[in-house]
């Protein structure tokens, strides 16, 4: 039977020559119900930490459908050291941010509180989800790891001297000479971009980003940009600039 490369699907199962998946319930209904397949059919396991792999499915259970595992079809790659921190707004955004930071190469994803974050929870399982779903179908063989809500402050407290600080300075967005390309393109190293709350950060939190060593205040352009649009533009940019796609024609 002709591989469906799109037909991709996480487990949290060991992957290797002939391993036996069984899958949970809710994952056999969306394979055999949703996807609708049957046995003798396959598609594309993995798990984060064993590459990819193509997998036969054996048994077509309701309960618990199986898959053997017949060949590795990509090796595993390291996960992406790229880091997306933002405040969290609306949940349908929320998701948005999740699936789409997935698709372009974020490797943590980390909500702050700040003074003007509208929201005081934050569903990190839910995130995690709609992260997968991304992975799945973008190609990817890593799953970003989803970070646990902090104050903007407790970050910076503790923040890496080996990590550079992209600040989404919208109180530069006139200024030609923190445009975000020409400012990253020169960096190296691991990196955290940083958006800012519907309304940005206040005062305060903003000198206190900039007066960290590692910053780098850019520009994402003369429009004020929505949050989720902005984190859109910033990593598209620095993918582009200084990321995954520089130097690819």
């Amino acid at each position: 039977m002709a591989l469906e490369t799109r037909q991709r699907l996480y487990c949290t199962a060991p992957l290797c020559q002939d391993a036996e998946v069984t899958l949970d319930r809710d994952q056999s209904h969306y394979l055999l119900n949703v996807l609708r397949k049957a046995e003798g059919d396959e598609l594309l396991l993995f798990n984060g930490k064993d590459g990819e792999w193509q997998a036969e499915i054996t048994q077509a259970a309701k309960k618990a459908a199986v898959l053997h595992c017949l060949a590795a079809t990509r090796p595993q790659d390291p996960v992406p050291s790229l880091m997306l921190v933002f405040a969290p707004i609306k949940k349908a955004r929320i998701d948005f941010i999740a699936e789409k930071a997935t698709e372009l190469g974020v490797g943590i994803l980390q909500p702050v509180m700040t003074d003007r974050t509208q929201m005081s929870r934050v569903n990190t399982d839910r995130m995690r989800a709609n992260a997968i779903e991304a992975a799945e179908q973008t190609g990817r063989t890593t799953i970003p790891e989803i970070r646990a809500p902090i104050s903007l402050t407790a970050l910076l407290e503790d923040w890496p001297a080996t990590r550079h600080i992209i600040f989404c300075d919208e109180d530069r967005a006139a200024s030609p000479d923190h445009a975000m390309a020409d400012v990253v393109a020169g960096l190296t190293g691991k990196a955290a971009i940083f958006i800012g709350p519907e309304g940005g950060f206040s005062p305060r939190e903003r000198d206190h980003i900039i007066a960290q060593a590692q910053a780098h205040a850019v520009a994402l352009g003369r429009n004020i940009l929505r949050a989720d649009t902005a984190m859109l533009a910033a990593l598209a940019i620095w993918q582009s600039a200084a990321g995954e796609w520089k130097g690819r024609r």
